[in-house]
């Protein structure tokens, strides 16, 4: 049974990916609906005249009067709420809701909710990589892969769920099994006023949650909690109680939970202490909803990363090269240049630049100073980049990737690693950070 009222009239406001699922979710259960996008030419349009003939949808200028038609706006994540038509509708008393919200009322099994400024792709795919060794039928998505109201299916014992801030924004009331926001740093500032509002729209991930998980060296991650709520934590300290860290015993590092030792890090196929990290919030998560630590344990060993997050590319001459074109924001980039250099005895080359969404690039600085040899720059922002990181190390300036890979590689070292982790959006000079990845990727398996 849908626990969605089917009499009200209700509008989707924006038809992308999740747009077009809440199509198919609203059609399927005869609820009475129409559809709005800004632009002329929303991506799913053809497919939604294609196979839903009959729902009324209309482009380009939101018209509040419309709007103002339905109960509820279902309003994508790419549409910020302070949109003046949606505020607008807002104030006249339509409820603007998303598609979480929706998914979260009808969801029938467990759900694991993770959000964070960084990382988050990378824990949610290795938790449900380790419930599926588990022997649980799991469905993973919501910001990853498959939207979250094309996974509702009663066959489900786990729901596995990215969110990001964005799709948080309209989510009233998660009730997860267990939340975690895996850490927090400046983000998507170019859409919120500062970085309270960024962190305040994270932690609508913990309303309603039974248990949380909070990263011990970042406080940004702790929510406020009822007496007696189940928390459990991770970070590269020591662990206690309740706690997930390393340990280290005859010279060898390990994973481990309170006083006991799981796994040595070296059987980890990911590099640098960022991926130790994201292996001890996956096992904290992973333990809460009570998988078994022999098959949370097994599937780390066999996690050999994700495309564009620190993904290892080849050596060359003594030098490795690094695709975390993901990082699209500064703490990201700092993950990957802090992870790695800590974890190496040569230095990092970095290569950044692109859009930087209106971020302070100021906290590269010390990082960089620390762990890098040279920093390779390229694209829109090169120029605030380089600003901020003043005289900490040598700066090279081009005008593409392909002469960014020839500079660093003329820089490296034998021992040395060169990173592609831009620490800014892709979009002034590729379709997107896949794009620039797999580009940077090619490039580099061709040299000679």
């Amino acid at each position: 049974m849908s626990l969605i009222a089917s009499d009200h009239f209700r509008i989707v406001v924006g038809l992308g990916k999740s747009g077009m699922s809440l199509v198919r979710f609203l059609a399927q259960r005869g609820v009475s609906f129409a559809v709005a996008d800004t632009r002329e030419n929303p991506p799913e349009l053809a497919t939604l005249r294609r196979d839903y003939p009959q729902v009324e949808v209309r482009c380009g200028e939101l018209d509040v009067e419309f709007l103002c038609r339905a109960d509820e706006l279902y309003v994508s994540p790419g549409l910020a709420l302070a949109t003046p038509a949606l505020q607008a509708a807002a104030a006249r008393g339509v409820k603007l809701s998303g598609d979480i919200d929706l998914f979260a009322r009808n969801a029938k099994a467990p759900i694991v909710a993770i959000s964070g400024s960084n990382a988050k792709s990378t824990v949610t795919t290795l938790v449900g990589e380790m419930a599926v060794a588990a022997g649980k039928r799991v469905a993973v998505g919501g910001n990853l892969g498959t939207p979250a109201l094309d996974l509702l299916s009663d066959d489900v014992e786990l729901y596995v769920m990215e969110l990001s801030s964005f799709q948080l924004e309209t989510t009233n009331h998660l009730g997860a099994e267990v939340a975690t926001v895996l850490n927090v740093s400046e983000d998507h500032m170019d859409r919120y006023s500062g970085l309270p509002a960024y962190h305040l729209a994270k932690h609508r991930i913990f309303r309603g949650a039974k248990q949380v998980v909070v990263n011990r060296q970042d406080a940004l991650t702790r929510p406020l909690m009822s007496e007696g709520q189940p928390c459990w934590t991770f970070g590269l300290s020591a662990p206690d109680f309740k706690a997930f860290g390393l340990r280290e015993e005859n010279g060898e590092k390990y994973l481990a939970f309170e006083f006991q030792n799981l796994m040595p890090v070296r059987e980890l196929k990911v590099r640098g202490a960022h991926n130790q990290a994201n292996a001890l919030a996956a096992l904290a998560l992973g333990h809460a909803v009570g998988l078994p630590f022999d098959a949370m344990l097994a599937s780390l060993r066999n996690f050999t990363g994700l495309e564009h997050r620190c993904q290892w590319v080849r050596e060359l001459d003594g030098v490795s090269y690094y695709n975390d074109s993901k990082a699209t924001n500064v703490g990201a980039a700092l993950a990957a240049i802090n992870g790695l250099g800590m974890d190496m005895d040569g230095k990092l080359i970095l290569i950044a630049g692109g859009d930087g969404k209106g971020a302070d690039f100021s906290g590269l600085r010390d990082s960089v100073a620390k762990y890098c040899r040279a920093v390779v720059l390229m694209g829109r922002d090169a120029g605030l980049i380089a600003d901020a990181l003043g005289d900490a190390v040598p700066q090279v300036r081009v005008g593409s990737l392909d002469e960014a890979i020839a500079q660093s590689r003329s820089l490296a070292l034998p021992g040395d690693a060169v990173l592609l982790s831009p620490a800014c959006a892709s979009f002034d000079m590729f379709k997107n950070y896949e794009e620039r990845g797999q580009l940077f990727a090619r490039a580099v398996e061709v040299l000679a």
